[in-house]
């Protein structure tokens, strides 16, 4: 089955990622572009301005010796400087290749060497000290005056030159090359063009006009070295939307509330933690009873919707409570405004998709890759079936191999990956990427994606499970931080589970107890009892021999820092099992010492005499 979306921007492949942002300023200059958070308060850049400051820092390339074509590393946290240095590279025809805050020297080096950087530019002197040994080119650090300097050495490069170096930029120039932050193996460089972000841009502009369009404030706290980031922040700075960072996550809440976007870009653990909090904050008791029942009047509306087009009228009413004692609340905690949300980067469990959609927040799931220059597909508002993520985006093209596995056509797809072209012959057939996810398509052309190839796991019987599945609902329950669901070659499926420390707290005082440290709460019978309930109903979902039959906590999370989750927070399967195997052979050797038990204390047969 295929299903297309025609083109609604036909592709120029003589425009570069810069002219979008200078059609933007030409169109009004004075509108506001970006809002930066100061001492007093969100403070209002211009389009002209900001264009200004592009230039002059896009004068200081040249200056330094940065030629068309060359990589340049971008390595920091996302803000308007981040912003300014991807589109003042970008003016001059060189590639701005993001390095993750959190990556390693090791990962850092790789990064470095195989895109061949001749510069890079660094949030901050920890940044830079990780690049310094593997990095022959020039390094300007942000907190140390580095573009400030570079705006200064720019001075004596006229305009001229500047333009000449702008108008030879096309669009099947390379713009960038991002490091997939894959669960295995070393970081494969997807090149990706000016023609790439350009064509999504405009196309996505228009398919998402609803969110970007006049008024729309966005707020950006993802990494922007992640592609998804990337390219809407592309379509921010050439749609009217006013765009603001927030660097720093344990600062969110607050400029949730004093920014007040109307739209987000979110990541299903970031909805997950939202849920999970809100819940945790009713202390328990009668509160806590109304936040589940308002909870659930969220989902059934929602449900309602797709199912009658409408609610009932009891439902109404049940809603218009709601919403007063408990949904304009949380509302008002993301800053009173927001009415979308686009997410991506791993499956949304329909119930959290339900759930915000019920409170007035609407969820569009989309899917994409780092080769495909993030989103594929996405919802919208005329089509917003949730459990899918929707139809593609215009210009693209999604169909399914007879091995159910999700293949891409469209102008958005990348060129190749970087000194690998074994690997860019490996990833086409025909003219389709081949994605690597197991995905279906609707009659209404929406694509459910259900897992990746190289997860899928034969049990010892010869059954095929997809675990995404399992670990996205199961991943639902507010003490659940992560799951790597087991069981290749094995008789049955497992499931190792890590505890969420931020919400012990709350939710043993929610369930009338006592402190206790994350060890304790590991093995407290409680909250055992409690995932096993959750098992239980995760288990809803699939067939018997693909449920979760046991499951077993760890000691510790798995975090960025400790490299079990990519920069995206996808769990590094391979790692995982291969550190945990211990954990995993005591999963079923403890699962087949209590059968053993079981059988012994069985009564025997009587006789047949």
């Amino acid at each position: 089955m295929v299903s297309t979306t025609p083109v609604a921007h036909a592709p120029s492949p003589d425009e570069s990622i810069a002219a979008l942002l200078f059609e933007r300023r030409d169109r009004d200059p004075d509108a506001t572009i970006i809002e930066t958070r100061g001492p007093s308060g969100w403070q209002p850049i211009t389009a002209a301005a900001f264009c200004q400051s592009v230039e002059a820092l896009a004068k200081g390339f040249i200056a330094a010796g940065i030629k068309h074509g060359a990589c340049v590393g971008i390595m920091g946290r996302t803000s308007e400087r981040w912003t300014r240095v991807d589109y003042a590279l970008w003016m001059i025809g060189a590639a701005g290749v993001p390095i993750y805050e959190t990556s390693s020297a090791s990962q850092a080096a790789w990064i470095v060497q195989d895109s061949g950087m001749t510069g890079a530019v660094t949030e901050t002197a920890a940044n830079a000290a990780l690049l310094r040994s593997s990095l022959q080119g020039q390094l300007w650090v942000m907190a140390e005056g580095g573009l400030e300097s570079l705006v200064v050495l720019g001075r004596e490069v006229p305009d001229a030159v500047l333009q000449a170096r702008f108008a030879a930029v096309s669009g099947v120039d390379l713009a960038t090359v991002i490091y997939t932050s894959g669960t295995t193996g070393r970081p494969k460089g997807a090149e990706l063009t000016h023609l790439n972000f350009t064509t999504a841009a405009r196309n996505i502009a228009i398919a998402l006009d609803y969110v970007c369009g006049p008024g729309s404030r966005g707020l950006l706290f993802l990494p922007l070295a992640h592609v998804f980031a990337r390219v809407i922040n592309v379509i921010a700075m050439y749609s009217p939307t006013v765009m603001a960072y927030s660097p720093d996550t344990k600062e969110l809440m607050s400029d949730l509330a004093t920014f007040r976007p109307t739209f987000m870009l979110v990541v299903p653990r970031v909805l997950e933690k939202v849920y999970n909090a809100a819940e945790a904050s009713t202390g328990g008791g009668f509160k806590l009873k109304l936040f589940r029942w308002a909870a659930k009047v969220a989902i059934v509306s929602s449900r309602e919707i797709d199912s009658r087009g409408g609610h009932t009228a009891p439902r109404r009413l049940q809603h218009t409570i709601a919403s007063a004692l408990v949904y304009r609340k949380l509302r008002h905690k993301m800053g009173g405004r927001m009415i979308h949300a686009i997410c991506g980067g791993a499956p949304l469990g329909e119930r959290l998709g339900h759930f915000f959609r019920g409170i007035g927040l609407t969820i569009y799931e989309g899917y994409g890759l780092t080769e495909t220059t993030a989103p594929t597909a996405v919802n919208r508002q005329h089509i917003n079936k949730i459990g899918t993520v929707g139809p593609p985006l215009p210009g693209q093209t999604v169909a399914i191999s007879p091995d159910g596995e999700v293949l891409v056509k469209g102008f958005h797809v990348f060129r190749a990956y970087r000194n690998n072209p074994g690997a860019t012959a490996a990833a086409f057939s025909d003219g389709w990427f081949h994605t690597g996810d197991i995905g279906q398509l609707d009659q209404d052309g929406c694509l459910a994606i259900t897992g990746r190839r190289k997860e899928l796991i034969v049990t010892a019987s010869g059954k095929n499970v997809a675990p995404a599945v399992l670990e996205d609902r199961l991943r639902g329950h507010p003490l659940v931080s992560q799951v790597v669901v087991v069981g290749e070659q094995r008789p049955f499926v497992g499931a190792l589970v890590t505890l969420d420390e931020e919400m012990i707290p709350g939710w043993l005082a929610n369930h009338g107890k006592g402190p206790l440290t994350a060890e304790q709460a590991r093995i407290d019978p409680d909250i055992r009892a409690s995932l096993t309930r959750a098992v239980a109903r995760t288990n809803e979902a699939v067939s018997r021999a693909e449920s979760i039959r046991e499951f077993r906590i760890l000691a510790t999370d798995f975090t960025e820092e400790n490299g079990y989750l990519t920069p995206s927070l996808k769990v590094r399967r391979e790692q995982v099992l291969q550190d945990f195997a211990a954990e995993v052979e005591a999963l079923y050797q403890e699962a087949a010492y209590r059968q053993a038990a079981r059988r012994a204390t069985r009564p025997p047969k009587a006789s047949a005499d």
